[in-house]
């Protein structure tokens, strides 16, 4: 319940809502019939979007709403355990003093859309406002329309927002979602158009100040320092400036005619760097340079331009790279770049007479598509460059070679990794995981030495700077390189347990389990195997340490760390350590504690049949905020102590799931072909008659066995089908597990999965004429194989599917501008070869030279604009089944890509596939659009959705 409370403000608009305590209970319905969930249901259910725990632990928000329509914002905490809810609240934080929350008020979405069915012009559309929310008091305060704001990471509680000039009026307080006017006032000028007034408030005290004509603004770390860009008059020259918050005094750092952008703060909030270009003007951006500012002193001075010999020759500053400070502040980083190519203004050639056009050269490093889609971010490019403030020295770190460098300890290490895919560029169009080179990068002259060459993993600095670090792939182990001493070390020749994924099933050596990271100081380097937990000597001098104890391995349990301080880049060894614990065999999940240095097996805190999130500490509190998930059991937001001895549930979202047939899930298992025990999930209907036979409907990917407690909230899912949903409604879902041979993805599949479907049929309760088969991009191409080579399934979904692997491998991803051979010879279609290598294997991976045998009516969605499987891989599948006349739909949704993302179409796809799927394993009467199709004169027209003879 609501009470409002209007208050009127010369200053600013403000309402008070003075919230009563809210308590969510789960609704109790004593009815005994549950019903089946209906789209109208799942337009309906609500989603998490986000949460967060203020910085002392006290206060929780979340934010909440169906799908496409209005969110809530629910505060938890105080004494007394209070919620505070906020209808159309978004973008929320905290304040760093945990008095406050800062959000976004926006607009009712039916509103707004019913503005736009009206045509009303866009600009005079509700915005959203800015609001505050005093946390004790529950006091909310709605301090002005389109307004963007900042908050100062730590400090107290200021907060600055930048608003139209003149300021918007601020007298209407309904609570409609038109607060505030958009009108300009009269008589503004064009020249006003982008000044805005910039407003630094006290939220604790409401002390308040301004600055006009600002155009950009930044708090420092601590908040001790504001800066901003604006216009200085009567000159119009552009001018940055500083304050100290609650001082009121503006610090002159430079005002010249030109731009000033780019500015950055350090973390002591003593010094600005910025990028000054005399020129204002995008065109002659080559004259820019960057300055240094210190505060205390009042000084500005040029530190680089495109002169400095420490450059290229003909380099310039570049305002595509925002400068950066080391963590002490000593050092200053930013991006340097060749001269720009002159613009294309050719006069004397109209615009039908240009060429347009593309020459694809064997030479071509990449393949022109892929060169066109990162012309963009090619011709933003920027190389490291560094200035060292203590000894006025300017560095080129980054080059044309080597692309990218990594300087050690937060900025401030002696020394730096530099890593260039340069020389296999072309490679990458067919082979895969990346290779690289690896260099040590001088820092003081920037001198680079050739370190590792053609490794098949990302090199990677240690967080002080000693050692490069890299999974050796070919040999199966970690290795580290000294920075000083130059020696390579096998740091875990001593494991004698596999390190590598033991699952791996690609044509490519395998992954490793992967790692931790470091302790402090480099001391050691956390790694992992299946089960446990490892720390490694960098120099192999000492034994490794399992810190886990082999407790990971001898209880069939997989412990990996969490990293709860996002700020630091390593870990205390001799503090505790949050782990994550799974086991594999009953797929329960929950947390536990261990030390680097200690001597004793983790402590488990929790295990329970549950999918957790990761969770968030409270900066300044011993306070974790997560979810909390099961089949039957939302998400919902949970608190606890460090210790999880005490674990709260916050939230109560979706009550109205005690009314609806849910279903249940259990875990299942059976022999594969070739003999291999595999795993998988069986989601039951409510009131589960072992004696019934019920429709069911098999949907795969690769392995998913691991998610058996994942909870499915009825949702328009945009490739796939809901499971909640089809259980609702009488169905069973059979997920299973499935590991592949290279060179025979699709007989994998078969040798997997239907072994599986012949278990649940044999225990009775499977009915062996309706089954449906359903999967998208990966698994559509799995089940178009498998309709080939079996006519058990009733009808079948097979999503954006490759249906011709000989010109699938020639084409290319769309959407990246890549070759598709990589993914044939090397990755997920695990070909593991060339095609004139192996062209037997791609012929009989390939549905299309066996469409004849296909008996299954089959439906898909490929769209258009598919910039992962070209669309022409279902066309090529659509037009042989349509010419051996069988039956076969093909929904394309115009201009979508791999998938549909709009919540409209979103919900079309799923309830064409609940009536294709109702017709063959129901016999629901079919929809007009499988029987007659859609006409293309009734485009747009018509849904044929009705079934027929209705």
């Amino acid at each position: 319940m609501y009470i409002l409370r209007f208050v009127s403000s010369p200053e600013r608009r403000r309402f008070c809502s003075c919230i009563a305590l809210f308590f969510v209970l789960p609704v109790l319905l004593f009815a005994q019939d549950k019903r089946p969930l209906s789209h109208d249901d799942v337009g309906d259910w609500d989603m998490i979007s986000t949460s967060t725990i203020s910085n002392n632990g006290a206060w929780t928000l979340w934010q909440v709403g169906p799908d496409g329509k209005d969110q809530r914002l629910h505060v938890r905490g105080g004494e007394n355990d209070t919620t505070w809810t906020i209808e159309r609240a978004e973008k929320a934080r905290f304040t760093a003093s945990s008095e406050f929350m800062v959000f976004q008020r926006v607009p009712a979405v039916d509103s707004v859309r019913a503005l736009k069915l009206a045509e009303t012009d866009t600009s005079d559309l509700p915005e959203d406002s800015l609001g505050v929310l005093h946390l004790a008091s529950g006091v909310v305060t709605l301090l002005a329309a389109n307004a963007r704001f900042e908050l100062p990471e730590e400090g107290d509680s200021w907060i600055a927002y930048l608003i139209d000039f003149p300021e918007a009026d601020s007298s209407d307080t309904s609570d409609a979602g038109t607060e505030g006017s958009d009108e300009k006032a009269p008589g503004k000028n064009e020249s006003e158009e982008d000044q805005k007034r910039l407003v630094i408030l006290n939220l604790t005290t409401w002390d308040e100040s301004s600055v006009s004509a600002v155009l950009d603004f930044a708090f420092s770390k601590t908040g001790n320092l504001l800066v901003y860009t604006r216009t200085v008059e009567p000159d119009s020259i552009s001018g940055l400036f500083a304050i100290r918050p609650g001082q009121e005094i503006e610090i002159p750092i430079m005002s010249r005619a030109g731009s000033i952008s780019e500015f950055v703060i350090d973390e002591e909030g003593s010094q600005v760097a910025f990028i000054y270009n005399p020129q204002d003007d995008d065109d002659v951006a080559t004259d820019a340079g960057l300055f240094l500012s210190d505060i205390a002193k009042g000084e500005s001075r040029q530190i680089a331009s495109k002169n400095n010999p420490a450059f290229e020759e003909g380099w310039w500053i570049s305002d595509k790279r925002k400068p950066s400070f080391s963590k002490s502040g000593n050092r200053i980083y930013f991006g340097t770049a060749p001269p720009p190519l002159p613009a294309i203004n050719d006069t004397t050639m109209l615009q039908e007479e240009r060429m347009d056009l593309d020459i694809w050269a064997w030479t071509d490093p990449l393949l022109q598509p892929q060169q066109i889609k990162r012309a963009e971010s090619e011709t933003d490019r920027t190389y490291l460059a560094m200035y060292d403030r203590m000894a006025d020295r300017l560095v080129q770190l980054a080059s044309v070679l080597v692309p990218d460098v990594t300087v050690a300890d937060e900025g401030d290490g002696s020394f730096a990794l530099g890593r260039s895919t340069l020389p296999y560029l072309m490679l990458s169009s067919w082979d895969s995981p990346r290779y690289y080179d690896a260099y040590g990068v001088n820092v003081i002259t920037g001198e680079k030495i050739l370190l590792l060459n053609k490794i098949q993993d990302t090199p990677r600095l240690s967080p002080g700077g000693k050692y490069i670090y890299w999974w050796d792939r070919d040999s199966l182990v970690w290795r580290t390189r000294g920075m000083e001493d130059d020696i390579e070390t096998n740091v875990t020749r001593l494991i004698t347990l596999r390190l590598d994924n033991e699952l791996h099933d690609w044509p490519y050596k395998p992954n490793s389990y992967g790692d931790a990271g470091w302790t402090d100081n480099d001391e050691w380097f956390l790694l992992y195997d299946k089960y446990d937990i490892w720390a490694v000597d960098p120099i192999a001098d000492r034994a490794p340490v399992n810190i886990t104890n082999g407790k990971g391995r001898e209880t069939d349990t997989r412990y990996r760390i969490i990293r709860t301080d996002s700020e630091s880049p390593t870990m205390n060894a001799d503090k505790d350590l949050l782990l994550s614990s799974f086991h594999f065999g009953s797929k329960k999940a929950g947390f536990s504690t261990d030390r680097v240095r200690g001597e004793t097996p983790p402590f488990d805190f929790l295990l329970s049949e549950h999918r957790y999130s990761t969770p968030e500490k409270a900066k300044d509190a011993d306070f974790y905020l997560y979810t909390r998930e099961s089949y039957a059991d939302f998400p919902d937001v949970w608190i606890s102590d460090t210790k999880f001895k005490k674990p709260r549930r916050l939230s109560f979202e979706n009550p109205q799931q005690s009314q609806f047939s849910w279903g249940s899930v259990e875990p299942v298992s059976w022999t594969s072909v070739d003999g291999e025990k595999l795993e998988g999930m069986l989601f039951k209907p409510d009131e589960f008659d072992p004696n019934r036979k019920y429709p069911m409907v098999v949907n795969f990917y690769e392995k998913n066995s691991e998610s058996l407690f994942r909870h499915r909230r009825p949702y328009f899912h945009r490739s796939t089908l809901n499971y909640t949903y089809y259980v609702s409604r009488g169905y069973l879902i059979f997920v299973p597990d499935i590991p592949y041979k290279v060179g025979y993805p699709g007989e994998s599949a078969m040798n997997a999965v239907m072994p599986g479907i012949s278990a649940l049929i044999d225990k009775g309760f499977v009915d062996r004429h309706r089954i449906g088969a359903m999967g998208h991009s990966w698994g559509g191409y799995q089940i178009a194989y498998m309709v080939t080579q079996t006519n058990l399934f009733a009808a079948a979904v097979a999503g954006a599917p490759v249906s011709n692997m000989t010109s699938a491998y020639g084409g290319i991803r769309w959407g990246s501008g890549m070759s598709r051979m990589f993914q044939y010879e090397r990755t997920q279609s695990r070909i593991g070869g060339s095609l004139w290598e192996y062209p037997l294997r791609y012929i009989h991976n390939s549905p299309i030279f066996q469409a004849d045998k296909i008996e299954t009516p089959l439906m898909w969605q490929h769209n258009d604009h598919d910039g992962a499987v070209p669309w022409y891989q279902g066309i090529e599948l659509f037009v042989a089944l349509r010419r051996l006349q069988k039956p076969a739909w093909m929904l394309n949704y115009n201009g979508a890509d791999h998938w549909v993302q709009k919540l409209h179409r979103r919900k079309d796809f799923n309830i064409r596939m609940q009536q294709f799927f109702d017709h063959y394993l129901k016999g629901v009467p079919a929809p007009e659009w499988m029987v007659a199709g859609i006409p293309g004169v009734m485009k747009n027209r018509t849904l044929g959705l009705e079934l027929s003879g209705q």
